[in-house]
């Protein structure tokens, strides 16, 4: 009986581990082909301009890169031109398209469909989401504004490992050289507790709160509205390249926070009330983002101003840059007080404009809500599972269904 019971137990274990879904690896699994049942239904929640205003963006990007660039789309590979083709094709779709029904038929007929792995390898995805905050500065430093807003180092040094050893093909690493020696670079505690970039002139304006800047960082662009009333515009350069660490995994790890309560709102909330908490938390956090003045913007990873509603950040490594993709979650619906009253489906069209230090694998996506007071709450509470789509134009022949 006993030698049963562990034959059972030995079954039961390997069964479980079976069953166990890997994360993705790459862009090859990152995405499946879909067969025409597993197709969703779209329905847009949006404008059309809004739309036509996005996918435009991207072929602003697409059309000034190289245009046998590969792309990878789970199984299949296509190049910028196909892309390109495939942009102009659904633009034309959106365009001549009368109602919901004649503009699926039209997709379904002409379009691959691919379906983000996830989280699970059953396309579960959590979406959150980031906006463009606009913060009070100064272009000198005072009393009122003493906390500075860097731009990006003149000795960071970036290094391709793979230079060095092919096994580290895609890694590299930022680092600094002194005295002969090639150290990591500066983390948060070093630049803004002791002030080691103090003297290399690189501050780009002052403002009033260090919370502030570290929401900027995370955000990754942002205005800074001046004292004589003007704005200047600034976007992510570079980062020192330490790991990007949670301080809402911290703070919900510490038991200071429930998992359930946390959201960007919850931690600047818990940040301002414990000010002698502030420094070790932001510190928890080595990863630091370096600025730099652009003239429109947000601009994202492919350089194109980001569309409210329809720009979303996911992982660089593993989906296609300025692609047009499908998104199935939930969003918030805010009263005249602020309050997040309820939660309704969200399904629309949008365009793969960015990435973020903390948006990685292949089932993070986070949702850009534009600026404002509403952009900043629905933003900041956003976090919600749902569902990735990418969607390119059928070619004559493509391989690797799912």
């Amino acid at each position: 009986m006993k030698k049963l019971l562990v034959i059972f137990l030995v079954i039961t274990i390997s069964l479980l581990s079976s069953c166990r879904k890997k994360p993705v690896k790459g862009p090859d699994d990152a995405l499946l082909l879909l067969k025409w049942w597993g197709i969703p239904h779209f329905t847009d929640d949006l404008d059309k301009n809004s739309l036509i205003n996005a996918v435009n963006r991207s072929l602003d990007y697409l059309r000034r890169v190289p245009q046998d660039n590969v792309y990878v789309y789970g199984p299949d590979r296509y190049t910028t031109v196909e892309i390109v083709e495939s942009m102009e094709t659904f633009l034309n779709i959106l365009k001549g398209s009368t109602d919901n029904k004649s503009l699926n038929k039209a997709i379904r007929s002409q379009f691959n469909i691919y379906r983000s792995a996830g989280l699970d390898r059953k396309g579960t995805v959590l979406f959150t989401g980031y906006y463009e905050p606009v913060l009070e500065g100064s272009l000198t430093e005072s009393s009122k504004y003493p906390f500075p807003l860097y731009s990006k180092p003149d000795d960071m040094i970036n290094i391709d490992l793979e230079e060095f050893n092919p096994k580290y093909t895609g890694e590299r690493v930022v680092a600094r050289l002194d005295n002969g020696k090639i150290l990591p670079y500066f983390n948060r505690h070093e630049i803004d507790n002791k002030g080691l970039l103090r003297e290399k002139r690189l501050e780009i304006a002052w403002v009033s709160d260090l919370i502030d800047i570290f929401f900027l960082q995370i955000q990754g662009s942002g205005q800074i509205r001046l004292e004589n009333g003007q704005t200047i515009r600034v976007n992510y350069a570079a980062s020192n390249g330490r790991p990007y660490r949670s301080i809402g995994r911290l703070l919900i790890d510490e038991g200071i926070i429930p998992r359930e309560e946390m959201s960007l709102n919850k931690l600047r909330e818990y940040l301002e009330g414990h000010p002698q908490e502030r420094d070790r938390i932001l510190n928890y956090n080595e990863s630091y983002v370096f600025f730099r003045i652009v003239d429109d913007g947000p601009l994202g990873n492919i350089e194109v101003p980001l569309t409210q509603g329809r720009s979303i950040a996911t992982d660089s490594m593993l989906f296609p840059k300025g692609g047009l993709a499908f998104i199935i979650t939930e969003k918030p619906v805010i009263d005249e007080s602020g309050d997040i009253i309820e939660w309704r489906p969200l399904s629309r069209f949008v365009l793969n404009q960015d990435t973020g230090g903390a948006i990685k694998g292949g089932g993070r996506v986070d949702l850009f809500f534009g600026k404002g007071k509403e952009a900043e709450i629905a933003a900041g509470n956003m976090m919600h599972n749902g569902k990735l789509y990418f969607l390119i134009k059928k070619p004559l022949t493509k391989s690797g269904s799912q």
